[in-house]
């Protein structure tokens, strides 16, 4: 058993591409050993910015025998069949076998040389490579079967131990030379082997492994920032990203001017993060730091003063952009910028943001006047939707988009508007996705609410609904949003009717699955039709949850069940008023009591909203219809009680609809 040690060198791989590209390098190079029998006892994986690279440890030398069995035509089918199975296998007649009337081939295939396996593998692999973007190069990129790579391909080392396995890609021959980092070494490095080549890659200024360098920026970056009584703010994706940008990380810690802290935070971390890759500081008391922390990709001679001074100078540029935004942005009341939404189409049969706005306006005052978000004045309401867009057309949501609906907040609070209408001009577009915030503050609420069914009803009525992985305009996300507002706030109303109430409906399974809330019950309770109130709907789900746990309602969906299977057969769609023209037997007479008692508690609770109480009302029907099925004989022979018996599962059914659609629920 020996390791295979491959690197695959080129110019810079973008960051955001090094860890799947690492992935899949090692799936893809799998797979295709898989093919020749062979599989490594695990594989090591590598990346950095210019080289891919693995270790697959525990090879053999060679591939192992292998007896293939197929099964032919019988013997006594026509020649052509015999003459393709032939050629299929590469056998010739009296190599086959005759079993019982059957031809057989037995192919022995011999064991290969790892490194015949290996010089097939490698350039198949490459080839074959899924990167995002990749490119040609060179005076083979005339034509479009040349080879596609993120950059262009510079070296490779395939070493089986400590040998070369021979191969070649457009030109490209593997070897045992590689590079180390591109300013602190120079020269080809010999590599001997697997075991040597992060030792040596080590020695030249190049880690190897992408977790290490992640580990060295996060712990580097602490204690630059600790020796200053400052805390990094958490970010794992800015510490991937800066790992896949650096093979020698240097952390450094620099500062910016104090007085470019009058700007909004958020805009101070966008540009430190986006426009920068820098790391963003916190002091002591939890506020944002005139400080921040780069990643340097070299030891420098003068401990990083030059980097830091550099970089310092490009960080103020920026954040004299956005102070200048900032500062512009406050010079035009919102009132004003609203103005300009009328130039800017939301959708070519929607309208105008503008149009939209007043949509949205119109909602939210509404929901406030009719009470269905509670303590919320109808004219804040108002106030915060025809404003709520309006720093689309900034200065700083147009260098930001991110920041849209946050710098609104910041805008309105500035020119003195209430707090409230601050606060949903800000958070409006809340949540936007699992684990966000959920609004609770009223006017956040009326608004928030307001331009999502909005968004959902506009999109709806003009038939651009979802499809598939398809969501264009994020009509899901919104949909849940809704969904999170309403059951949260305990609002009381309907939220939607037709094909758009059976899409909240898929999107209230997927909502309530993490709170283990079965889907079958929730179609259960929508396959009544009628009920478009959240909040109503989910109390009877829950409830009718904790009811089918129990025997009685295990017990009851078994019997509802039984009794709508002989229904459907019968075809009794409508149940009939009963009519005792005979001596009904014990068990009979039991369930029509059960039922003149049950029913009309059942409907009471459900009307009154005690759902619970109306679970406990059907529990009591479990052991008639049990009786019932054991000792009555539904399809007798006198017609009367035939019918009769039939109106009366009927009944059941109609009984146990009042709560829900049992036939949708699973078990």
């Amino acid at each position: 058993m020996t390791d295979f040690l491959l690197e695959l060198r080129c110019e810079e791989i973008p960051a955001r591409m090094q860890l799947k590209a690492s992935d899949d390098l090692a799936r893809l190079f799998t797979e295709e050993l898989a093919k020749a029998g062979l599989k490594p006892a695990s594989i090591d994986s590598f990346v950095t910015p210019r080289r891919l690279a693995l270790i697959a440890r525990d090879l053999p030398l060679e591939t192992a025998a292998v007896s293939e069995e197929f099964k032919g035509p019988r013997t006594s089918a026509p020649a052509q069949a015999l003459e393709g199975f032939l050629r299929k296998t590469g056998l010739t007649q009296d190599q086959l076998e005759d079993r019982d009337g059957v031809w057989f081939a037995v192919v022995n295939k011999p064991g290969r040389a790892t490194t015949d396996v290996l010089a097939e593998a490698v350039p198949a692999v490459i080839r074959a490579f899924p990167w995002p973007k990749s490119m040609r190069w060179g005076a083979a990129s005339a034509t479009t079967e040349s080879l596609r790579w993120v950059r262009p391909l510079q070296g490779i080392i395939a070493l089986l131990g400590g040998e070369i396995v021979p191969l070649s890609i457009e030109g490209v021959e593997a070897g045992r030379e590689t590079v180390g980092h591109r300013f602190h070494s120079t020269g080809a490095i010999r590599i001997d082997g697997a075991d040597d080549y992060a030792d040596k890659l080590r020695a030249a200024y190049v880690i190897v492994l992408h977790q290490e360098r992640q580990a060295i920026i996060e712990a580097k970056a602490g204690e630059a920032a600790a020796a200053k009584g400052y805390s990094v703010i958490e970010d794992k994706g800015l510490v991937a990203e800066n790992a896949g940008l650096t093979e020698w990380p240097v952390p450094l810690l620099g500062d910016f001017d104090p007085e470019f802290l009058e700007v909004p935070p958020e805009v101070i971390q966008l540009t430190l993060r986006i426009n920068q890759k820098y790391f963003v500081l916190r002091d002591a008391d939890g506020k944002l730091a005139p400080a921040f922390i780069c990643t340097a990709n070299i030891e420098a001679k003068d401990g990083g003063v030059a980097i830091v001074a550099g970089n310092r100078k490009v960080l103020a540029a920026r954040l004299s952009d956005a102070r200048f935004f900032w500062q512009q942005d406050r010079k035009t009341p919102l009132a004003e910028q609203a103005k300009k939404l009328g130039r800017i189409t939301f959708h070519e049969k929607l309208g105008t943001v503008a149009d939209k706005v007043e949509r949205v306006a119109k909602l939210a005052e509404w929901l406030a006047s009719e009470g269905i978000v509670p303590n919320c004045d109808p004219a804040l309401a108002r106030q915060a939707a025809e404003l709520c867009k309006a720093d689309l057309v900034t200065e700083m949501v147009g260098e930001f988009p991110e920041l849209q609906g946050v710098m609104g907040g910041y805008y309105a609070r500035a020119e003195g508007l209430p707090d409230a209408v601050a606060d949903a001009i800000r958070d409006h577009y809340k949540p936007v996705g699992q684990g966000d915030d959920v609004p609770t503050a009223p006017i956040t609420v009326a608004v928030s609410l307001a331009d999502k069914l909005d968004t959902l009803r506009s999109f709806f009525g003009i038939d651009e609904k979802p499809t598939g992985s398809r969501d264009p305009f994020a009509l899901r996300r919104a949909a849940l949003g809704v969904i999170q507002i309403v059951t949260a706030n305990g609002l009381r109303m309907a939220v939607a009717e037709g094909d758009l109430l059976d899409f909240f409906a898929d999107r209230l399974k997927v909502q309530q699955k993490e709170a283990g809330i079965r889907h079958d019950l929730i179609d259960a309770v929508f396959a009544l039709g009628g009920e478009d109130d959240l909040v109503r709907l989910l109390a009877r789900v829950k409830a009718l949850q904790s009811f089918v746990a129990t025997d009685d309602g295990a017990n009851l969906l078994a019997g509802y069940k039984r009794a709508a299977n002989i229904l459907k057969k019968e075809g009794v769609e409508q149940a009939e008023a009963i009519s005792l023209s005979y001596e009904p037997e014990k068990a009979e007479a039991d369930l029509i009591a059960a039922l003149d008692a049950a029913e009309p508690q059942a409907a009471q609770a459900v009307a009154a909203e005690e759902f619970e109480g109306a679970m406990a009302a059907l529990a009591t029907l479990r052991a008639p219809i049990d009786a019932f099925f054991e000792t009555v004989t539904v399809n007798d022979a006198d017609p009367a009680k035939r019918t009769t018996r039939l109106a009366l599962l009927a009944r059941v059914r109609d009984a146990v609809h009042n709560v829900a659609d049992f036939s949708k629920i699973t078990g």
